[in-house]
């Protein structure tokens, strides 16, 4: 039977805490701070696919149990300098849940430096980034919870590691609708969650503006080879003003970005990809983008159901993908 998963009171979140369960928890941090001490770790996001469709609540919590493994899971904050050691202290056999706050150094950080963390792709690594209620951008930090301390914090990581018996195993699947557009390279002279000047076709430009004078779709994000997987950063806010663009993601230097291919219907492709029907899923979550881009409130995603985030996290940060973690024999 597969672990459940669902959008819920935060009474019944409350229950199965007190039961000794161990669970991923998704919800406001108004509620996710009525939730007792327990075996959990949480993320604030108010935005969520449940069984009856999409939706935002700050009075439910989405809960993901934590079930089938050979040893108590391991529940732990990460700091910058320690976060990198994560893969290595990971299970042999089995997962870790791995929840950032946005916009945070230690976001910054993992999205530029996990592809190269020790054992990285070796040992199977998903989770989220937290976020806020998108009025309250700039007003609210996304927090993450270790809910064995009670603890919040807007500057760690934190992780769950879960290992599982010897004749189970855990793996990822992603589903991502973007590819590199045939349109300008686009490079970065700074790291960060902003970008005004940069280069185009090798040549010193503005990102904010040529974005508007080209009319590019901000549903569109910007594409990049990062050791060899094609991760997006999507586009928040053009200020065509200040000619500042503000990201997801944070860009880089040295890496060669494009505006993402456009893509016919964006519904009907993103429920194409789905996983199929059989697929017995542990643990998924979803971009708030394609919440907002697919226009998801009050639709369904077929079985798929989970938080819908400021990012998501399949071995490395990602931007407008749904990832979902499958354990087999």
């Amino acid at each position: 039977m597969k672990p459940p998963q669902a959008l819920m009171p935060i009474a019944r979140a409350a229950e199965l805490i007190a039961s000794g369960q161990y669970l991923s928890i998704a919800g406001d941090e108004a509620a996710l701070r009525q939730l007792p001490l327990g075996n959990w770790i949480g993320g604030t996001i108010p935005y969520f696919m449940g069984a009856e469709g999409g939706t935002s609540s700050c009075e439910q919590v989405f809960v993901s149990e934590i079930a089938g493994f050979s040893t108590p899971p391991k529940l732990r904050f990460y700091d910058v300098a320690t976060l990198p050691q994560i893969c290595r202290n990971a299970p042999e056999n089995g997962y870790s849940v791995l929840i950032l706050p946005a916009f945070s150094p230690i976001h910054a950080s993992f999205a530029r430096n996990a592809p190269n963390y020790e054992e990285m792709y070796l040992k199977p690594l998903i989770g989220w980034v937290a976020g806020v209620h998108l009025d309250a951008l700039g007003q609210l930090e996304p927090k993450v919870v270790l809910g064995s301390s009670g603890e919040f914090s807007a500057q760690h990581a934190v992780v769950m590691d879960v290992a599982l018996p010897a004749d189970k195993f855990a793996q990822i699947d992603i589903v991502n609708l973007f590819r590199p557009g045939t349109g300008s390279s686009i490079t970065f002279f700074d790291t960060g969650f902003s970008a005004g000047a940069c280069q185009i076709n090798g040549k010193p430009g503005n990102l904010a503006d040529y974005l508007v004078e080209h009319g590019i779709d901000r549903r569109l994000p910007l594409v990049a080879d990062y050791s060899g997987a094609m991760v997006n950063v999507s586009i928040k806010h053009i200020d065509p003003v200040t000619q500042r663009v503000e990201f997801y993601a944070p860009v880089f230097p040295g890496l060669e970005y494009r505006v993402a291919a456009p893509v016919s219907d964006y519904l009907a492709e993103f429920k194409a990809a789905l996983p199929p029907l059989a697929t017995e899923i542990s643990f998924s979550c979803n971009c708030i983008l394609n919440y907002l881009y697919s226009e998801l409130e009050g639709k369904r995603t077929g079985q798929v159901i989970g938080p819908m985030t400021f990012g998501e996290i399949g071995y490395q940060l990602l931007n407008q993908t749904l990832v979902y973690l499958s354990v087999s024999e």
